[in-house]
């Protein structure tokens, strides 16, 4: 049976928090339950709101709460060339497309069908600049105009068919990835997304179980859909409760929480965090 390999993959965006904690703790508690490894990753691919005060904050935060991890840390910033690569794949398979669409043109393009198809990630993208020549893709590239590089959704599940994942919580999900359109998989000013680098990161660092919270469960199946076009190993996932506030809310970053760092200088003990962050452990 292979051993199982967590991870706690945070964006070193602002100070962490409970939330933090609970994902942290929960990762790092599943590996040692079954005598695993436990992993930190610095999801740091926005060079414009990613600093390097919060990721030293992070690791002293992480480590006060008495957290031990596998070195050498692994920082998407020092591995974009691990995310090129997969982007090159997918190209050569044909199932990349340059979309010069701006939102504002894609509202407007929505607006003039009638209807606006949402799914899990909002207003499903028309597929605008899908139909446009290779001719008209590269004059306009060569312009100098702005683009992202967009899934080809259709033609990448041509060519994977059905596909499903396991959830330890939800049991065997099939896979529905349409849902999302065609995904954005890489910017100008950042030459990956979130999708390309959790995905080659987990395959690339061994992961065996994603833990991670109930709000990213639908992103699973867009990365289910990259593991198999990318030919990666398929892990287990274990989507679990969010932390709630008093108010019966998630605990998120842009309501501006409790910090770990708060707690810290307040003069609370690792132990009470821990306990704050409802794992009793």
């Amino acid at each position: 049976m292979p051993v199982t390999v967590t991870r706690f993959a945070p964006s070193p965006t602002g100070h962490l928090h409970l939330g933090h904690a609970f994902a942290a703790l929960f990762a790092e508690k599943i590996a040692r339950e079954h005598g695993g490894r436990f992993l930190l990753r610095i999801e740091d691919i926005d060079p414009g709101r990613c600093k390097a005060e919060f990721e030293t904050s992070l690791l002293d935060d992480l480590a006060w709460l008495g957290l031990t991890w596998e070195r050498p840390v692994r920082r998407q910033s020092e591995h974009m060339s691990d995310y090129a690569s997969a982007l090159k794949q997918l190209e050569e398979m044909g199932l990349l497309y340059p979309c010069f669409c701006t939102r504002r043109s894609i509202l407007a393009e929505v607006e003039r069908a009638g209807h606006a198809p949402h799914g899990p990630g909002g207003i499903i993208y028309p597929g605008t600049c899908r139909q446009l020549s290779a001719q008209e893709r590269e004059g306009r590239s060569a312009a100098g105009e702005s683009f992202v590089l967009r899934l080809d959704m259709a033609a990448a599940i041509r060519q994977t068919g059905l596909l499903t994942w396991n959830d330890r919580t939800a049991g065997p999900i099939h896979a529905k990835p349409e849902e999302f359109g065609d995904v954005v998989l890489a910017r100008k000013d950042i030459p990956t997304s979130y999708h390309i680098a959790v995905t080659v990161d987990d395959a690339l660092q061994g992961v065996t179980l994603v833990t991670r919270g109930k709000d990213l469960f639908s992103t699973t199946h867009i990365h289910r859909l990259l593991q198999e076009l990318l030919c990666l190993n398929v892990p287990d996932w274990h989507h679990h409760a969010l932390l709630l506030d008093n108010s019966g809310r998630r605990v998120a970053k842009r309501d501006n929480p409790l910090t770990l760092r708060q707690l810290r200088d307040a003069g609370n003990t690792p132990a009470e965090a821990r306990g704050m962050s409802r794992l009793g452990m």
